[in-house]
């Protein structure tokens, strides 16, 4: 059984109850009605109807005493994770280039999560999203599966919002930053790959110049959708090519795709509070991009 204990610290004005409480903390409705049929939500130690209202500092247990929406393990891997960031519930790794995120089937063992059922020794890990297998950057992976609900339900609200740096290769000219709203479908020509298309899912990704040159551009890019190689499908849409994307950029390929999910924000589930887990670029990508923009490897790196 998962439990968690939490101390309330009451916000200014605030005035909840045990119900309006659990529905801020994004707990689904089902497991609310779990929690109150089952007596499992206590606060300072006994159960309480669900319209008493919750007290500044009172210490609230959640007893997840019923099944998770969904509980897959993976076979163990054979590749060490980068750790960026780890708390008794999540872990951040960042992934590298050429790795995919998640088996494809579940006799493959050689993903991300594959090498992260190998870390954690005594628990499993448990996707909350994924990133392209060219990309290389943070994930976030909870340890448990009831935080799973919670984690999407703030991607679906902005609330966990991830920033990606690119570098593009420049064949029209760029605005200093912008927003890029077109919608992404599948190609009926390659299964591989996706479309702008008018009957695709709505995407926008909002990009911001960091630096550039004639030929090249270093870019912010927020993603406020999260299709399928949105960003390498918009920047190329746009004439902005990630320098070494295998599918969208015509250009010739020299190594790995320069596309890094640098920085992670999302809100602590119980808590008001937000943690903001970012990661620099590798040594090469860094050396790579300093190439392409014929500035000095002494320059600064965008994450520090």
């Amino acid at each position: 059984m998962y439990q968690k204990i939490i101390t309330y610290h009451q916000q200014k004005y605030e005035t909840l109850t045990i119900r309006e409480l659990l529905k801020k903390w994004l707990i689904p409705k089902k497991w609310q009605h779990f929690f109150r049929i089952q007596q499992d939500v206590l606060i300072n130690g006994t159960y309480h109807s669900f319209n008493t209202i919750v007290r500044d500092l009172d210490e609230i247990t959640l007893n997840f005493n019923f099944s998770p929406r969904s509980e897959q393990h993976y076979l163990p891997g054979n590749d060490s994770v980068d750790v960026v960031y780890e708390d008794d519930d999540i872990i951040v790794v960042n992934k590298k280039a050429g790795k995919k995120t998640h088996p494809n089937i579940k006799t493959e063992n050689d993903s991300l999560m594959n090498d992260v059922e190998t870390y954690l020794t005594n628990g499993h890990p448990y996707m909350v999203h994924r990133i392209d297998m060219e990309t290389s950057g943070l994930v976030l992976i909870s340890k448990t599966p009831y935080l799973v609900p919670i984690f999407n339900r703030q991607l679906t609200t902005k609330t966990l919002h991830r920033e990606y740096l690119a570098l593009v290769k420049l064949d029209k000219e760029i605005p200093d930053s912008g927003t890029i709203d077109l919608p992404i479908g599948q190609d009926p020509q390659d299964v591989r790959k996706k479309i702008i298309s008018p009957t695709g899912l709505d995407s926008v990704t909002k990009f911001k110049v960091i630096q550039k040159n004639d030929n090249y551009a270093l870019l912010q890019l927020n993603l406020l959708t999260g299709r399928t190689h949105q960003l390498r499908i918009h920047l190329a849409s746009q004439g902005w090519p990630i320098v070494n994307d295998p599918l969208y950029n015509p250009h010739k390929k020299t190594g790995n795709l320069l596309l890094f999910a640098h920085k992670l924000v999302f809100q602590q589930p119980f808590s008001e509070k937000f943690q903001i887990i970012s990661a620099k670029l590798s040594k090469n990508m860094y050396n790579l991009i300093c190439a392409y923009l014929k500035q000095p490897k002494s320059s600064p790196n965008p994450d520090n």
